[in-house]
């Protein structure tokens, strides 16, 4: 059944890879990152999250993130924030 009101899209990003120090946020190599893909909402982000978190599950130096980028621009305005 379709509805008149779609959701908006809200841009996602969901990346991973092997870090310096298991607690902090620095990549060991950028060339490496491991780039999940982009998605059009959190719930299909946060699916496409654990199933890669859950493949290195036994490596603890990787870790995967959910990059919010919907945060990152106004669609409606085409205006960027530069944090």
């Amino acid at each position: 059944m379709k509805t008149s009101q779609t959701s908006k899209q809200l841009l996602h990003l969901v990346i991973g890879g092997e870090l310096k120090d298991v607690l902090g946020l620095e990549f060991s190599d950028l060339s490496k990152i491991d780039f999940i893909g982009a998605f059009p909402n959190y719930r299909s982000a946060y699916d496409a999250w654990k199933t890669a978190a859950q493949k290195t599950v036994d490596a603890a130096d990787v870790r995967y993130f959910i990059l919010h980028a919907h945060k990152l621009m106004d669609p409606e305005t085409g205006e960027q924030h530069n944090f």
